[in-house]
C-alpha cells in the first residue's frame, strides 16, 4: 500500500533543499529583534574563539596621561552584545604577586617604586603621595591579568587580556608609563612551571618595546619584533628584529613593513607561545602618535599577524594584549579586531563612543533602584531633609529633589555607582563633594567640588525647563556646563616633540578656558539623556558660546534651523584640516572672512538640540530642508 504524503509536493519543490526548522525568511523572523536572538542563539552553540581577563579596577583615570579609562569595558561591553563572549569565558585576575615580579625586576629597583620621584620619572608627571597606591595596584592588576591571559591561551588557543602590554620597563627601570613588564613577568612565570620552548613576542605598538628587548637581549630562547617609530634605546640582542619606520607613515608603508618582517621571523622562530602586543597608537586620531593609520590598515595588520601566527597545522598559543592608545575611540580597534578572529573576514562594527557611552548609563540606571534616587517608597531616610516634612499651613514647601526627581543621595548614587566620582579620586581629587541648588524649580545647578572645603570647582551644571526654543516641547536646557581639573596644566610652547620619549599629551588653552576640561564630556552627555528618557523630557537643549564648544558637542547635537546649520557645516568645511584650537582661535580672533560680503566672521551663538522623543525626532526630520542660503568662508590673509 502506497501512502499518499500529507502535503502534497511538486517536482520542482523536490529538487530544492529542505528548510531548516527556523527559516529566516519566514515572516515572524524578519524583524530585526527576532534576527538578532536568533543570531546569539547560534553563537551561543559555538566553541568561544578567545578567553578575555577583565577587572572593574582596569577602569582608572591618571593625571596628565590621556588614556581613554573606560577602554576595557567598553570592548567588553560590545563584546557581550554582540554574543561574541560569554560569561563563563570572562575571567578576573588577581594581582601579581611581589615574588613573581621579583623573577624579572631587581629588588632595588622594586624598593623604589614606593617614591613618588621614581614614579614621576616612570608617568613623565608629578606623582603624588596619595596616587602611589593606586598607580602600582593599578599595574600590579594588569600584569596579573597577562600571566591568566597566558594560562588561558596555552588551555584554549588564544587568551586577550583587556589591558597590559607595558613594554618599556626594563629589569631596573620603569619608563613610558611602564612600572612594570607584564610580558617578561608571564615568560618568567611559565618558565618556572617547566614550559622552554621558543617564545615571540609580536610588538606592533607605535613606541619601541625597548624594555622587552632589554631584558630578553641574552636570551635566544625569546624574539623580540618591534616596528615603531623611533627606537628608545639599544637595539643590541641575541634574538631580536627593531624596525623603525620614521614619522607620518601611511597605510601601504606600514602594512608593508608588517608582510615583510613578519613571516620570516615567524617560520625561523617556529614559536611555541606568542604575545601580540595589538597597540591601537598608530591609528590616524591617537593623541600621542604621528602616523596616519586608517580603521581599515589598523584592521589588516592584525588579520596579518593572525595569519601568520595561526597558519597550517602549528598553531601556537597567542596572548593579545592591548598596549598603547591614547584616544576616546581607541576601544574601537581592538573591538573590531577580535570581533574579526570570532567571525573571520565578517568583522562587526563597532558603535561610535557616544552610542556605547549611553548604553551604559541606560544599562546602569535601569538597574538602580528608583526609591534610592527619588528618596520615595524607601525604609530609610538617604536623601531626606526637614524641608521634606513638610506641613500644611507653615509655608510653600520648598524644592527638594533635583529637576524635581532626584534627591542629592540618588545623584551621588548615580555618579558614584557609574565610576564618575572614583575617575576624579583618580585625578588626585580624594573626596569629592557634590552640591546642589535647587531654590527655583525651573532653574537649578549641580556642582561638584574637589574636595569639602569647595575651594576647587570641578563641575558645574546649570539646567532649566525649556518650553519656548521649539513650541510644544519641553525640553531640558542646559545653561551652563562647566567641566574643568584645576590639578591640570596646559600646553606650553617648550612641549617635547611628539617623536621623542614623552610626547605632548597636554592641550592648548581655549578661549573660555581657565584650566584644561576633565575628558568627561560623554558621561555628562550620556546621563543628561537618560535622565531625560526617565523625566519624558522630549530632548536637550543647549546654546554653544564657542565654536569649539559646538564642534565637541556636534556628536551629540544638531543646530535648530537650516541657516544655523549650513553656516556650521562651512565652517567644518573650512578647518577640516585644522586642528580644533587653532580653528578656534582663528574663529574668536576675526580670522575668517566671509567670502560673499567680505566682512570678518562673528560666531552667533545658536540652539542646538539633541531629540530623545519621538515628537522631537519628527520635528527635526521635518525641519531638514536644505538651507535657502549658501556659505563660503576663508581665511584672512594674515591669519
Amino acid at each position: 500500500m502506497i501512502r499518499k504524503p500529507r502535503h502534497p509536493t511538486s517536482a520542482a519543490a523536490l529538487q530544492q533543499p529542505q528548510q531548516r526548522r527556523l527559516d529566516l525568511r519566514r515572516p515572524s523572523l524578519r524583524r530585526p529583534i527576532v534576527r538578532r536572538s536568533y543570531r546569539r542563539f547560534w553563537r551561543l552553540l559555538r566553541r568561544p574563539a578567545f578567553r578575555v581577563v577583565y577587572h572593574e579596577k582596569y577602569n582608572a583615570t591618571f593625571p596628565d596621561i590621556p588614556n581613554d579609562p573606560l577602554r576595557a569595558e567598553r570592548i567588553l561591553a560590545f563584546l557581550a552584545s554582540e554574543g561574541l563572549v560569554l560569561r563563563r569565558c570572562v575571567n578576573r585576575p588577581e594581582p601579581v604577586w611581589l615574588k613573581t615580579l621579583e623573577r624579572v625586576h631587581s629588588t632595588a629597583y622594586l624598593d623604589t617604586i614606593h617614591q613618588t620621584a621614581t614614579l614621576t620619572s616612570i608617568m613623565g608627571t608629578e606623582v603624588t603621595e596619595d596616587q602611589v597606591d593606586r598607580l602600582i595596584d593599578f599595574q600590579r592588576l594588569q600584569t596579573g591579568g597577562t600571566l591568566m591571559a597566558t594560562r588561558r591561551a596555552r588551555e584554549f588557543g588564544i587568551g586577550v587580556n583587556l589591558g597590559g602590554g607595558f613594554h618599556h620597563a626594563a629589569a631596573d627601570q620603569g619608563g613610558g608609563y611602564c612600572i612594570f613588564n607584564d610580558v617578561a613577568v608571564a615568560i618568567a612565570d611559565e618558565r618556572r612551571k617547566g614550559f622552554d620552548g621558543p617564545v615571540l613576542v609580536v610588538d606592533l605598538d607605535l613606541h619601541d618595546g625597548d624594555g622587552t628587548r632589554n631584558i630578553f637581549r641574552r636570551d635566544p630562547g625569546v624574539f623580540t619584533l618591534s616596528i615603531h617609530a623611533r627606537h628608545w634605546g639599544p637595539t643590541e640582542a641575541v634574538s631580536s628584529a627593531s624596525i623603525e619606520l620614521g614619522s607620518n607613515v601611511e597605510d601601504a608603508a606600514y602594512l608593508d613593513a608588517v608582510r615583510r618582517h613578519l613571516p620570516p621571523v615567524v617560520r625561523d622562530v617556529e614559536p611555541e607561545l606568542v604575545f601580540y602586543l595589538a597597540g591601537c597608537d598608530p591609528a590616524h586620531d591617537d593623541q600621542l602618535g604621528n602616523w596616519r593609520i586608517s580603521a581599515a590598515a589598523m584592521l589588516e595588520r592584525d588579520r596579518i599577524v593572525m595569519r601568520e601566527l595561526r597558519r597550517g597545522a602549528r598553531q601556537p598559543p597567542v596572548v593579545i594584549l592591548l598596549a598603547g592608545g591614547y584616544s576616546a575611540a581607541t576601544w574601537r580597534y581592538s573591538a573590531r579586531f577580535l570581533s574579526d578572529i570570532h567571525r573571520p573576514g565578517q568583522p562587526i562594527e563597532p558603535p561610535s563612543t557616544e552610542e556605547i557611552t549611553l548604553k551604559r548609563y541606560r544599562y546602569l540606571l535601569r538597574h538602580l533602584d528608583p526609591a534610592e534616587l527619588s528618596g520615595s517608597g524607601s525604609d530609610d531616610n538617604f536623601g531626606l531633609t526637614e524641608e521634606d516634612l513638610y506641613i500644611p499651613g507653615w509655608g510653600i514647601m520648598p524644592e527638594t529633589r533635583f529637576l524635581g526627581s532626584f534627591t542629592k543621595h540618588g545623584i551621588e548614587l548615580l555618579f558614584e555607582r557609574s565610576g564618575f566620582l572614583d575617575r576624579l579620586r583618580d585625578l588626585g581629587f580624594s573626596h569629592p563633594t557634590i552640591a546642589l541648588q535647587l531654590e527655583d524649580s525651573n532653574d537649578q545647578t549641580l556642582r561638584i567640588f574637589g574636595g569639602p572645603d569647595r575651594t576647587e570647582l570641578l563641575v558645574e551644571l546649570r539646567l532649566r525647563r525649556d518650553r519656548r526654543t521649539l513650541k510644544g516641547l519641553e525640553l531640558l536646557s542646559i545653561e551652563w556646563l562647566l567641566l574643568q581639573n584645576p590639578h591640570a596644566r596646559f600646553a606650553t610652547d617648550n612641549t617635547v616633540d611628539p617623536e621623542d620619549r614623552k610626547p605632548p599629551h597636554r592641550r592648548p588653552q581655549l578661549p573660555g578656558q581657565d584650566y584644561p576640561g576633565l575628558g568627561m564630556l560623554n558621561d555628562i552627555a550620556a546621563m543628561l539623556q537618560v535622565i531625560c528618557e526617565r523625566l519624558h523630557f522630549d530632548g536637550i537643549v543647549f546654546t554653544p558660546s564657542q565654536f569649539h564648544v559646538a564642534a565637541y558637542g556636534h556628536g551629540y547635537l544638531t543646530f535648530v534651523g537650516s541657516l544655523a546649520r549650513a553656516r556650521f557645516a562651512a565652517l567644518l568645511d573650512l578647518f577640516r584640516n585644522t586642528p580644533l584650537p587653532v580653528a578656534t582661535h582663528l574663529v574668536a580672533e576675526g580670522g575668517v572672512i566671509d567670502d560673499e560680503t567680505g566682512e570678518v566672521f562673528k560666531w552667533q551663538p545658536t540652539p542646538m538640540v539633541l531629540a530623545v522623543s519621538k515628537k522631537l525626532k519628527k520635528h527635526l526630520r521635518d525641519d531638514d530642508s536644505p538651507s535657502p542660503q549658501t556659505f563660503r568662508f576663508r581665511l584672512r590673509d594674515n591669519a
